[in-house]
């Protein structure tokens, strides 16, 4: 299978070394049998440049190239922590990542452009290469019915259509930092060419190879 992955820089930013190399470990494990791409977010480094930026008088479009610098520092760990598994080169389009990708081989890459969240860059690059799966590994284990860490009464949906998702995601503020398991961009991309997609809870390596084998407690998003 083709698997596409967006995971969140939250994920990675931040942690020490050896547990970088267990979700290597479990990356390069996947790779043994699927070709993998992986689009990583900013995370909270972004979020808090941009946050001074915008204090500062920053306009949302330099905002979001601050947020994509930070999605290719995340991006460059990623890679280190993996090895000879992934090309040295971060690609900044989707068809260079195309070429990258070589058996055995995981391609990493960022931000490409403003306006744009890794979620949405991840379903493009999912769109592009044909992929059998996208999966968001995120800060939130689902999609839930309203914001989880401000709303107790907020539910998990375990499964929802492309059509449902693409519903939700449009009451999400579209700025750059927005924190939201899929933003409304990546959910029309989603939609438009019915890509499957689960969306589980990144914190937790086994969900990388649950999220696209089946097996995860977080939310499926299935084609109509």
């Amino acid at each position: 299978m083709i698997l596409v992955y967006s995971l969140g820089g939250s994920i990675l930013a931040g942690r020490d070394p050896q547990s970088l190399r267990l979700y290597a470990d479990a990356l390069v494990e996947l790779a043994k049998e699927h070709k993998i791409f992986v689009v990583v977010g900013g995370g909270k480094i972004a979020r808090e440049y941009i946050e001074k930026a915008r204090a500062l008088g920053a306009s949302e479009m330099f905002c979001d190239l601050i947020g994509i610098g930070a999605t290719k520092l995340n991006s460059a760990l990623l890679v280190a922590a993996l090895g000879d598994y992934a090309p040295l080169e971060i690609p900044d389009s989707y068809a260079l990542a195309a070429r990258l990708a070589e058996p055995g081989k995981i391609v990493v890459m960022g931000g490409v452009a403003p306006g744009q969240t890794t979620d949405a860059v991840s379903a493009l690059l999912a769109e592009y290469v044909h992929a059998d799966k996208l999966i968001v590994a995120t800060s939130v284990d689902g999609v839930y019915t309203a914001d989880p860490e401000k709303d107790a009464s907020a539910k998990k949906l375990t499964s929802m259509t492309i059509h449902e998702l693409a519903q939700f995601a449009m009451q999400t503020e579209m700025k750059a930092g927005s924190r939201s398991p899929v933003d409304p961009l990546a959910a029309k991309i989603i939609e438009r060419s019915s890509i499957p997609t689960a969306i589980v809870l990144g914190s937790k390596i086994e969900n990388l190879k649950k999220g696209a084998l089946g097996g995860h407690t977080g939310t499926e998003i299935r084609p109509e």
